[in-house]
């Protein structure tokens, strides 16, 4: 910035001189003029000078201040290069000390290996020294060996290998004596173990449920308020009672028994519904053919109803969860069953609980154990509807909602019709056993007449526009309702003979059987 001013002011100056020189020149003949001029001259000069002294003063301020400045940036370079320098030698001396170290390590690693080194060595010629004594002493054994041998043979007058099948020979016969004595005292002790086990856990089981031992019956009392409401019962000519028998399928007996009517059928859930029906009725008072079908109609509904209830009741009181729907309406209709004259319903819990503790006692699956149970007797409320037995039908219903394989094989394997897959299947299979076997549970008589009464409803179900069929008076006729369209007044007559014949072929009874059957048209229409 100095050096700029000066040559600034030095060419003003020139300047100056320029334009007084040029006055001078043009005006020579004023001296005055002249005088003031060379005055002003002089006097720029000076001015002019003392601007050039202070500009090099100022130039050598600066030019000192910039030597200052470079000087201060080359001490702070030369100081922070002396500090990286610094620290370059501390991690050099640093890395020195660790390649130091790894050094007298790895001599120190070195100096163990050259003495294990030679330990082994030494240990080597050792071993080689033992090796050649066993070798030496070895050798002197199979001599000795073979010596002793020839000496055994010599005395026994048996080779080595005849020797050695005959101690052979010998063991076995011992083993096996052995082994069939111990075999056999363990069936035996096992035996007495399983026998006394077993016998404790029946007891305990049957001792704990004590359940009632009960039959059922065909036949359901009905009271009456009074005989007069027999009369109504029976109807004009008797319409109400054979538009009831007809409706519901049972055999309404009204008898001199005062104040009590009698509902008679095989089928423990029609009995019931016409029970509740004439219930309804009696309590109405309004019977006629109209009144009676709705009142039926009803009923059925509320039997419906109650055997849902019934199968998630027996459900809840037995531990079982989680059933199909399907199952549990199964379930609540064996209320309605009998098997040898026990109800099925009480049966199948009876079982569930046996089976339950005997699984308990013995360390398995109580609820497996239930489940099994309560449902091995379910395919008995379908046989009156398919075919196949109540194994079978209980096989299939039970897979088609989903249970457990193991509690289908309870179904299958109770009557030992299939081999049995698990424990519990054993033991729903012994409760069973022991439900049905207890004095008073069962009665073979009614069994044999309940089946009797299917197998006629059966034969008469098979013929082509058949609608409904009942058989009442305790099997001693059989109804047949058949559809107006499909049957007419010709073929009625031939499809008693057809059903009669096949009566007589394939079922045994007691007197005969009468076929009715029954061709209705109807005409209805109400009055608002």
């Amino acid at each position: 910035m100095g050096e700029l001013s000066l040559a600034a002011l030095t060419g003003a100056l020139g300047v100056v001189a320029a334009v007084i020189a040029y006055v001078i020149g043009h005006r020579g003949g004023r001296r005055a003029e002249v005088a003031e001029l060379q005055r002003a001259k002089a006097t720029a000069e000076d001015t002019a000078g003392r601007i050039l002294d202070e500009a090099r003063r100022e130039a050598e301020t600066l030019r000192k201040g910039a030597i200052v400045s470079g000087k201060e940036e080359v001490l702070q370079l030369r100081e922070t290069h002396e500090q990286e320098f610094r620290q370059r030698r501390v991690e050099v001396e640093r890395d020195e000390k660790r390649v130091i170290e790894r050094e007298s390590q790895l001599d120190r690693v070195r100096e163990g290996l050259e003495s294990r080194e030679l330990e082994v060595q030494r240990r080597g010629k050792d071993m080689a020294q033992r090796e050649d004594a066993a070798t030496a002493r070895t050798q002197e054994l199979d001599r000795l060996v073979a010596d002793e041998r020839r000496k055994l043979e010599q005395i026994a007058g048996l080779s080595v290998d005849q020797a050695k099948a005959e101690l052979v020979r010998r063991l076995e016969d011992e083993a096996l004596a052995d082994a069939a004595s111990r075999l056999r005292e363990i069936r035996e002790s096992s035996k007495r173990n399983a026998d006394r086990e077993a016998r404790k856990i029946v007891a305990l089981a049957v001792q704990r449920v004590a359940a009632e031992t009960t039959a059922e019956t065909t036949v359901s009392a009905v009271a009456l308020p009074n005989d007069e409401m027999k009369g109504r019962i029976i109807g004009r000519e008797g319409r109400n009672i054979r538009a009831f028998e007809l409706a519901t399928g049972v055999d309404v007996i009204i008898d001199d028994t005062p104040d009590t009517v009698v509902v008679s059928c095989f089928d423990p859930v029609r009995r019931e519904t016409a029970r509740l029906a004439l219930e309804k009725l009696v309590s109405d008072g309004r019977i006629h053919p109209g009144r009676i079908e709705e009142v039926v109609a009803k009923a059925r509904r509320e039997v419906e109803v109650a055997i849902v209830e019934t199968g998630e009741q027996a459900a809840y009181e037995v531990g079982v969860t989680g059933l199909h729907p399907e199952l549990v309406k199964l379930i609540g209709r064996m209320k309605w069953r009998t098997s040898y004259g026990q109800n099925i319903l009480a049966h199948s819990k009876e079982v569930a609980w046996l089976a339950g503790m005997m699984a308990a006692e013995l360390g398995l699956d109580v609820a497996l154990a239930k489940r099994g149970a309560l449902l091995h007797d379910i395919g008995k409320v379908l046989t009156h509807e398919h075919e196949g037995t109540h194994v079978q039908l209980g096989v299939e219903v039970a897979t088609k909602y989903g249970e457990n394989p193991l509690v289908v094989n309870c179904i299958a394997a109770h009557h030992d019709d299939v081999p049995h897959e698990s424990e519990v299947s054993v033991l729903v299979q012994a409760a069973d056993g022991i439900s049905g076997s207890r004095p008073g549970a069962r009665r073979e008589a009614f069994e044999t007449y309940v089946k009797r009464l299917e197998g006629l409803e059966r034969i008469a179900s098979s013929y082509r526009g058949v609608e409904r069929v009942f058989a009442i008076q305790a099997g001693r006729e059989v109804r047949v309702v058949v559809t107006p369209e499909q049957v007419d007044d010709a073929r009625m007559a031939a499809l008693s003979e057809e059903i009669a014949r096949r009566i007589e072929s394939e079922l045994q009874y007691p007197g005969q059987i009468k076929v009715v059957v029954i061709r209705e048209s109807r005409a209805v229409d109400f009055a608002r």
